[in-house]
Parts: structure tokens; C-alpha cells; sequence
């Protein structure tokens, strides 16, 4: 059954017994930030947190209460998803991607149920007003100070909204993208939209702009719990986020049209913020911000969001994450990615067996990946048809292996490549897009890529030395201590 809202994934986290209710005064400014961190990076990720007793900017008590943290577990990723493990998900996709038509009646006959779970995916929209909209901010009455915006970090520019779904249309093709990109709050009714320039809604941003035309855009915050991941996850342009929630949800996800912009909302949603960009109005300085990387973010230039209407529920929850120095909330999110992608990512490269994103990497700074080697040089073949698969394009370290090395191990990887390589001989160096937080590259957004095969090197690659065989012990002698080992009287941690 899926989950329909986020207080409905709340009280599913209450009832697992991960969820803390925090009743004591909390300031918005740095506390909760600091509490999240602390939890977030204690075993397992730690509790999700629901602030009741939030203190805003202005030192009076928050309407709405703060949840933080609700991804950070890996039973809460998988709660979010409706599944027991996050690989279920890459299975669906796996069989929908082998869907073969079988011969005779009775074999096209089998193949309905799969097909009629595909036609369920699309999202309705609803007629009238949808729960999101049962208070309505319109002209003087919209003021963004209301509600509990976080500064999480104390070198932050400000307050922002750190877990959105922004919603904008192509203005050529008409196609929806919902994206989480962080935005500033810049005053009662103005906002400062982060899209850094390798995401869908600055391209759409940059073709209305050409064009002289004003962009609709709505901030979506705290859906249902798929529908949210679906902002995070890296699906191409044509690909409509809601659909893919839908997949995930096993159930279409419910919208409804925008009180001022030509959208469609979630119309679940705890609070929507409408608005518009004109291109004809300079940028705004937005940032610094403390970032997923572990570092400040620098300021820099982006467009000004003008609020026209905030909506909400009656009593809505003011739901966010925080980032920062990993492990943080946003590995367990990436992680889902990583299990889900694979099946796609085998389409244009089939000798991946595995992959894994270290927290330590943040993601796009190293990528462990172990293939079924075929041929020689198939490491190098797999690393540049990486560097050219989506955000994949901005992995900074690939690091190849063999099928038998569990890449979501860190020490077995590195046991295994730093006894495989001749640094000389099995890295290579390219240039490319880089992610726009990278501080090391040598441009903006532009700088070098390392690839690392640590794969067993064969005759045919020029390796002429015997290549030595792995310390194992012999089934039999396992067996026999197997037997052995409850009368031995050792207890292991």
C-alpha cells in the first residue's frame, strides 16, 4: 500500500518505532541543524525528527511543526518506496526492460498484469482544489517569514528551502520536470533559485529567457514520500517525474492545477509556493551555503523568484534535510538511486555487474564499479561509456574491478586495487564537465576525470608476469569448523 502524503510517512515512521518527537524550544536558526547532524551520523543514521516547538528568525514559536531526517535510515528509504530492499525496484525495471511478447494465446494472455501495471503509472489531476490548497496566501498576504526555513550552516547566506520540488514545464516540448534544487529565501515574497547549469529547470529557464518570457515555477514541499525521491533521482528529460513516482508507488500520483501559475502541483502537498522568474530582471546573489561536499558553496548568481500565491494544508508539516560533511540524509537517498539505476545503466554498458557511490565520494566524486571482463582493455572501455552516461558524466574517480569484488565493501576495494595496480600503467586521466561544487577543478564546472583499472591484468593487455592466485581455505576444512565452532565457546562481534 503506498504512502499518500508526508504525514502519512511520518506516522509510518512513528509506528516502526524510528520517529522522535522533540517538544522542547528549538530555534530554526542552527539548532536543528545541529541536532539532525548529530543524529544523522550515528549508527545507522539515526532517528527521524519531528520538531514540535520550532522558534522562528523573529523569536516567536512556528505555526508548523519540522521534520528532518525522515530519508535517513536504510528502513526508512525502503518504507518510502513500499519495498523490503531497495534492489525489488531495480528488479521491476529489469523485467520491464526484458518484456518479451511470448507466442500463442495463453503466453500474450500472461503478459496483461505487467502491462497493466505500466498503464496505472500516469498521474491524475484532479478537478477543484486539492488538499495542498485548503489555505490560500494570495498579493500582501503571502509572507515566506511564517514558516520554519532552516539556516543550517552559520556562514549560510540565509535560510533555505533544502528538500523542494520544483516543478517547471519545457516551453518547446511541453514536458513537466520536477527537480530539487536548493532555494534562498530572500525576503517575505522573493526567492533565489540554485539550479546549477547541467540540470533540466535551468535549461528550461535558459529557453524562456531567450525567448523574453516570463517562467512559471512551483516550490513543492513535503509530498508523498516517492513523488519526493522522484525530484532527487537523475531521470532523463523525457522522463516525467510523477510517472516515475507512480512506478515506484505502484499507484498514480494525484495532482492538481496551481492557484496562480499553469502548472499542475501535488495536490497532497503540505505547502506550495507559486511564482515566476522574469529574464528581464537581473540575477541575484545567492549563497554562500554549506553544501553536500563538506564545504561552503560560494555565492554566486541566480535567478530571482517572485512568490505570487504561498498554499497549504490546515496543518501542515514543514519537512527539509540538511547536508553537509557525509554520512548525511542524502546518502540514503543517492543509495536508492544507485539500486534503482543499475538495470539502466546495464543497458548501454551490460558488463557492469555492481556499482556503489561511497558516502565518503558525495556521490559524484568516486564510483566503485565491477564488471564481468570479456576482453582485454574492457575496463577502459567501461570507464568512457560511464563518463558519457548522464550525471555519471561528473564522477570524478571510476574505479573498475572484477565481477568477484563486492563494491559496497570500501575496504575490500581497496585491498583489491591497491594490490592490482601499477599506478603508471592503470590510470588514465580525461577532461569533461565536472560538477559546479567541485572547488578543486581547474575551471568552473570543467576539469579532470581519474580512472582506475583495478581488474586482474591479462597476457593480452601486455601483463607478462604470472599473476598470483587469492589466499583462500578449502571448502572441507570450512566445513569441518563449521561443526566445530559452536563447541569451541568463542563469541565473535
Amino acid at each position: 500500500m503506498s504512502l499518500d502524503s508526508l504525514q502519512e510517512f511520518i506516522a509510518a515512521i512513528d509506528k516502526m518505532g524510528e520517529l522522535v518527537r522533540v517538544k522542547e524550544p528549538v530555534r530554526a536558526h542552527l539548532e536543528i541543524a545541529e541536532i539532525a547532524d548529530r543524529c544523522m551520523k550515528s549508527a545507522g543514521g539515526g532517528p527521524a525528527l519531528l520538531f514540535e516547538h520550532v522558534i522562528l528568525e523573529n523569536g516567536q514559536r512556528s505555526e508548523y511543526p519540522v521534520a528532518i531526517n525522515l530519508y535517513g535510515s536504510m528502513k526508512r528509504m525502503c518504507l518510502a518506496l513500499g519495498v523490503e530492499t531497495l534492489d525489488e525496484i531495480g528488479g521491476r525495471i529489469s523485467e520491464m526492460l526484458n518484456l518479451k511478447v511470448p507466442d500463442g494465446f495463453f503466453g500474450k494472455l500472461s503478459m496483461l498484469p505487467k502491462l497493466a501495471e505500466a498503464s496505472k503509472f500516469p498521474p491524475r489531476t484532479r478537478g477543484g482544489k486539492g488538499t495542498c490548497q485548503e489555505i490560500v496566501w494570495q498579493g500582501d498576504e503571502v509572507d515566506l517569514d511564517k514558516i520554519p526555513f532552516l539556516t543550517t550552516w552559520p556562514k549560510d547566506g540565509g535560510r533555505y528551502i533544502t528538500l523542494p520540488m520544483v516543478i517547471t514545464e519545457d516551453p518547446q516540448k511541453g514536458l513537466r520536470n520536477v527537480g530539487m534544487y536548493r532555494v534562498q529565501v530572500q525576503g517575505k515574497r522573493e526567492l533565489a533559485m540554485h539550479w546549477q547549469r547541467h540540470k533540466t529547470g535551468a535549461h528550461h529557464w535558459r529557453e524562456l529567457a531567450a525567448a523574453g518570457k516570463k517562467m512559471d515555477v512551483a516550490i513543492a514541499v513535503g509530498a508523498d514520500p516517492a513523488s519526493l525521491y522522484s525530484a532527487s533521482a537523475p531521470l532523463p528529460p523525457a522522463i516525467d517525474e510523477f510517472i516515475f513516482a507512480g512506478f515506484l508507488r505502484k499507484s498514480p500520483v494525484e495532482l492538481v492545477k496551481g492557484v496562480t501559475v499553469d502548472l499542475e502541483v501535488p495536490a497532497e502537498a503540505e505547502f506550495v509556493i507559486e511564482g515566476y522568474i522574469d529574464p528581464a530582471e537581473p540575477l541575484v546573489t545567492e549563497g554562500p551555503f554549506g553544501d553536500h561536499t563538506g564545504y561552503y558553496s560560494l555565492a554566486d548568481l541566480y535567478p530571482r523568484v517572485h512568490v505570487t500565491a504561498v498554499t497549504m494544508r490546515k496543518k501542515p508539516v514543514y519537512a527539509c534535510t540538511l547536508v553537509g560533511r557525509p554520512p548525511m540524509e542524502d546518502y540514503y537517498l543517492g543509495h536508492a538511486t544507485e539500486r534503482i539505476f543499475l538495470p539502466l545503466l546495464r543497458l548501454t554498458t551490460p558488463e557492469v555487474v555492481d556499482y556503489h557511490m561511497p558516502a565518503c565520494g558525495i556521490f559524484h566524486n568516486l564510483v566503485f564499479v565491477s564488471i564481468d571482463k570479456q576482453y582485454p582493455g574492457q575496463a577502459y572501455k567501461v570507464m568512457n561509456a560511464l563518463w558519457g552516461a548522464g550525471l555519471m558524466s561528473l564522477a570524478k574517480v571510476l574505479v573498475i574491478v572484477d565481477k568477484d569484488v563486492n563494491v559496497r565493501d570500501a575496504n575490500e576495494v581497496g585491498w583489491i586495487v591497491l594490490n592490482n595496480i601499477d599506478p603508471e600503467r592503470d590510470v588514465r586521466f580525461t577532461k569533461g564537465p565536472v560538477d559546479v561544487l567541485d572547488h578543486a577543478s581547474q575551471y568552473f564546472s570543467f576539469g579532470t576525470k581519474m580512472g582506475i583499472d583495478g581488474t586482474r591484468k591479462w597476457k593480452d593487455e601486455g601483463f607478462t608476469r604470472e599473476w598470483p592466485e587469492l589466499i583462500t581455505m578449502d571448502d572441507a576444512t570450512k566445513a569441518r569448523v563449521d561443526a566445530l565452532w559452536p563447541k569451541l565457546g568463542l563469541k565473535l562481534g
